[in-house]
């Protein structure tokens, strides 16, 4: 198949491309930075329309990941990377007659800081959604969907909480806070969290291009809920950093979370805050989903458990492959 996937420079996206490439796809990436696969590349903004069409051009299939997935930033810049970017990306569609499009969303689409618990993809809300990721990427969904028709078929998928070696985002995070003593609990670290390895996200994306499905939404996860202290103690062992051993309350997590994120917003301030609400309340509240919709739709299922995934993860760190730094 003729895939063109955008956003390879991250470590999903990049191992989403490898994944094609290497079953035989002929693969197109499009990304602002040279990603160095062995594919064709076209650089430029998931924004610029003249940029995204050449990309598209002669493609069946689009994996759609590029996104601006920052915890801080300016609203208009998530409007343009994610919101604007999506439209390009079906106009680009349409226009170059792609039949089949991967959206990749998230889970925090349909997150109001309240427990999910055992759900399913429940419907995107830009209103009720925290922050502007999430909620920029509630609309971008919106808009997908309503695309879905008989000449492109839209399919969104929301993988939860995607982990493992070489990921800037989440774990380099929590291991960089870890080693520097800045990593609390926050509440009882009870609450089961679903997360998911990336080998698992990859072939499910894979499946998701192959698959039939459209017009909804699916989320994707190791379906292996564990409590939020288990996660934080597994990743920062198989990195050699010391777990968490201080706990702060969860109300008072959430409060000074809120706090954060009104003092980062009027001062302007880009650099990574120490908490923010959204963070807190992930942190602090169940989130784990129903999968059998997921895996019927997909004909997909797990291939790495979390106990392998961590066992990777830390002889990777073993191996003295370079420190992983968040960006």
């Amino acid at each position: 198949m003729k895939v063109l996937v955008t956003g390879a420079s991250g470590m999903l996206g990049r191992a989403t491309a490898l994944a094609l490439v290497d079953r035989g796809d002929d693969v197109c990436v499009l990304q602002r930075r040279p990603s160095g696969l062995r594919c064709r590349e076209v650089l430029g903004d998931v924004a610029d329309p003249v940029a995204v069409r050449r990309a598209a051009t002669g493609r069946e299939a689009v994996v759609h990941l590029a996104a601006k997935v920052d915890v801080v930033g300016r609203w208009p810049d998530y409007v343009t990377a994610n919101i604007e970017g999506t439209r390009t990306v079906l106009d680009a569609c349409r226009r170059q007659g792609v039949g089949r499009l991967v959206h990749v969303s998230s889970p925090s689409v349909a997150h109001a800081g309240r427990p999910l618990v055992g759900v399913g993809a429940e419907a995107a809300d830009p209103a009720m959604a925290r922050g502007h990721y999430a909620r920029s990427k509630a609309v971008a969904e919106r808009l997908a969907l309503s695309a879905d028709a008989a000449a492109l078929a839209v399919l969104v998928v929301r993988p939860h909480l995607v982990w493992g070696p070489g990921d800037t985002q989440l774990v380099a995070r929590i291991v960089a806070r870890a080693r520097a003593g800045r990593l609390p609990l926050l509440g009882r670290g009870t609450a089961l969290v679903d997360t998911t390895y990336v080998d698992n996200a990859v072939t499910a994306l894979v499946a998701a291009v192959d698959a039939n499905a459209h017009g909804e939404p699916l989320v994707v996860s190791n379906g292996e809920p564990r409590p939020v202290r288990e996660v934080l103690t597994r990743l920062c062992r198989a990195a050699g950093a010391p777990a968490p051993r201080i706990a702060v309350p969860a109300r008072l997590a959430r409060l000074t979370g809120a706090v954060v994120d009104a003092a980062w917003a009027v001062t302007g301030r880009q650099d990574v805050p120490p908490i923010t609400r959204f963070l807190a309340e992930q942190l602090t509240t169940a989130h784990w989903f129903d999968q059998r919709r997921t895996r019927e739709a997909l004909g997909w299922t797990p291939d790495v458990g979390l106990d392998a995934g961590f066992a990777r993860l830390a002889e990777w760190y073993a191996t003295g492959e370079p420190p992983l730094r968040p960006r």
